[in-house]
């Protein structure tokens, strides 16, 4: 065998395998884009999993076509800036938190979901912040108070399975976090992860056993996560006055 067709040959098989690679990724495009809404989606409901449950609906078990219908039928969708102003033309889920975060704080956007529930409304914030490894992020709902969490949904980048990792698969720990507060006598303070086991019943959570950078990070964020959407909580409830 020849040494150019051995050439000819794999020039050939290259070519071929580049054009069914372009091809599938052609037709699986959509597909994986409308996956990843869902899985997106999801994820921004697990916030509301008490409320959701309560009303009879497992966010684990909800079909991906019943949480495309919650958020077409029960979610508002808003953009908002740092001054609380919002912006015009554009969805929620839209917003790459990763991507704002690299822009200038006051340029950046910040999405908001409201969602409607059995006569009650609860506003969801996404949030962004760091791990011991990794990035981590979240999304935290609030009552229409503005004040009281309705529960929270946290996920990573690279945390350790069985320590860090617990923000996102520990049901227990994230349920914690139902019923606190993030003003204290006007003054807002967030919900802070401690090390050791929660004393403020109204502010704090336990911390994760072994993973106190991870948890640290999770204070942080929320902090300054939920910190940035405070001009829109003023200018929609009272927030500031709980």
């Amino acid at each position: 065998m020849s040494t150019k067709y051995i050439y000819t040959f794999a020039l050939i098989m290259t070519v071929l395998v580049a054009l069914l690679l372009a091809g599938s990724k052609v037709m699986l495009g959509p597909v994986a884009e409308k996956n990843e809404d869902i899985f997106n989606k999801r994820q921004i409901l697990e916030a509301i999993s008490g409320p959701l449950e309560k009303a009879g609906k497992s966010v684990a078990d909800l079909t991906d076509q019943e949480v495309l219908d919650i958020f077409e039928q029960q979610v508002q969708q808003a953009v908002v800036m740092a001054d609380g102003e919002t912006v015009e033309g554009k969805n929620a889920i839209e917003v790459d938190m990763a991507q704002e975060r690299k822009k200038d704080e006051s340029e950046r956007f910040y999405p908001v979901y409201e969602v409607a529930l059995d006569g009650s409304k609860y506003y969801i914030f996404s949030v962004r912040g760091s791990g011991l490894w990794d990035a981590i992020w979240g999304n935290v709902a609030l009552q229409d108070d503005m004040n009281t969490v309705a529960g929270v949904s946290f996920d990573h980048a690279g945390e350790t399975p069985g320590l860090g990792a617990e923000i996102k698969d520990n049901t227990k720990w994230k349920s914690q976090f139902a019923g606190k507060k993030i003003y204290d006598n006007g003054k807002y303070v967030s919900v802070n992860v401690r090390k050791g086991g929660a004393i403020d019943m109204e502010h704090e959570v336990d911390g994760l056993s072994g993973a106190t950078v991870t948890a640290d990070g999770v204070s942080d964020m929320l902090y300054k996560g939920l910190k940035a959407y405070e001009p829109y909580m003023k200018e929609v409830g009272n927030g500031s006055s709980k």
